[in-house]
């Protein structure tokens, strides 16, 4: 099969590899219909290179047809259209009947204290083959895939495999009060679609923050009040608390994470990083690691006191300087984590018909195939060609 591959420090390939096949009784084998680029595969594309081997297969966004399933799956069969978690989650241990499907008790990467393990998502979260590729082994057939009918176009549902749940449980995480307000920072696919549940669920001021024009626009496109950090001097807080009675908002999505804007030293720190073997690399990464922690420090900045920040960017650093006592003297609330996918497909299944409230079928900016990959990888990460989301076609 063809599949998208990791061959170094920004440097991704379409290579042939072999066919994955069955190799537990409650395997399924997919074939890739649709296939996202997320944000956090520039994570791989362009820092986390000491846990990545040569030809690792990434990608944790997809959807297909169950081509082929294992003597002891009953719950899909041949033919079925289904999304693929981006956790790889049993749906049966202590963990995942908590709905915390990312800490799955089954698929702990326990040898480096990791939670469950991610599709095409390093070492660090158990180097499992990713969906960037025309085939895919699914584990746990009976409980993981999410079943979705033929018919509708691949784009209303692609986005259950990430961007929708992760989305989902940001303004979950948030608490915004009923008719409250909230900060959106990052305007990306997962700060995009965080801004819109939240219109959606009644928050009655969402305000946006973002650097790149194409995002702001289509922010404001939607009914966000999208606020551009060029136009503040890196001090958007004062223009915050202006539209929020001098308070600031109740709560805070911080959707941006170790991407954050600024922080040469932090840059510096991990290119450094990537730069040394493997075996050493890992280890500066994983104890001395220092994420630039810019988009955080605002979260904290513009949250009222006994507000609520929820941070869905992904962090990798193990030393990053956190302002304890401005937390604590506003009497901050702080959620977090990788989202528990399958614990919030039934609240959004209702929300993918065909009146599309999100806004799911256009989502997109780009559709490629995946051929294109490569160039869709240094186009996404140069955030060129207003391109905002990306789906692979096989």
């Amino acid at each position: 099969m063809r599949a998208l591959t990791w061959h170094g420090k920004r440097d991704v390939r379409v290579d042939t590899v072999s066919d994955p096949k069955i190799k537990d009784p409650t395997d399924i084998i997919v074939r890739i219909t649709s296939t996202g680029i997320c944000g956090s595969d520039l994570h791989l594309y362009e820092v986390l290179g000491p846990y990545l081997d040569e030809g690792d297969i990434l990608g944790h966004e997809p959807m297909g047809i169950v081509e082929e399933a294992g003597p002891e799956v009953t719950e899909v069969a041949v033919g079925d259209r289904v999304v693929v978690p981006f956790n790889v989650s049993c749906g049966t241990c202590w963990m995942c009947g908590q709905g915390l499907h990312s800490q799955c008790e089954t698929t702990q990467v326990k040898d480096r204290g990791m939670g469950a393990a991610l599709f095409g998502f390093s070492k660090l979260y158990g180097q499992v083959p990713g969906g960037q590729a025309e085939l895919l082994r699914v584990p746990f057939g009976n409980t993981l895939p999410v079943k979705v009918p033929h018919g509708p176009p691949d784009q209303r549902f692609v986005y259950l495999s990430d961007v929708l749940p992760t989305a989902w449980q940001s303004v979950a995480y948030a608490g915004i009060p009923p008719g409250g307000s909230v900060t959106v920072i990052g305007l990306g696919p997962i700060g995009d679609m965080a801004a819109r549940i939240a219109l959606h669920q009644g928050a009655s001021k969402v305000i946006g923050v973002d650097l790149v024009p194409e995002r702001l626009a289509r922010a404001r496109g939607r009914g966000v009040h999208a606020l551009d950090l060029n136009e503040y001097d890196n001090n958007v807080g004062e223009e915050i608390r202006r539209l929020t009675a001098g308070r600031g908002t109740d709560s805070v999505i911080e959707a941006v994470g170790m991407e954050a804007h600024g922080a040469p030293l932090a840059r510096t720190a991990q290119r450094f990083a990537g730069l040394l073997p493997d075996a050493i690399g890992e280890k500066v990464l994983s104890r001395a690691g220092v994420d630039s922690m810019a988009a955080f420090n605002t979260a904290v900045d513009v949250v009222r006191r006994g507000g609520t920040i929820s941070l869905i960017g992904v962090y990798g650093g193990s030393v990053d300087p956190v302002p304890m006592l401005t937390l604590f003297d506003k009497q901050v609330q702080l959620r977090m984590g990788q989202a528990n996918v399958k614990h919030w497909v039934d609240d959004i299944m209702p929300l993918l018909d065909d009146e599309d409230v999100l806004g799911v079928q256009d989502f997109a900016t780009h559709t490629l195939p995946l051929e294109e990959g490569p160039q869709a990888y240094q186009t996404f990460q140069a955030k060129e060609d207003g391109m905002i989301k990306t789906v692979l076609t096989p």
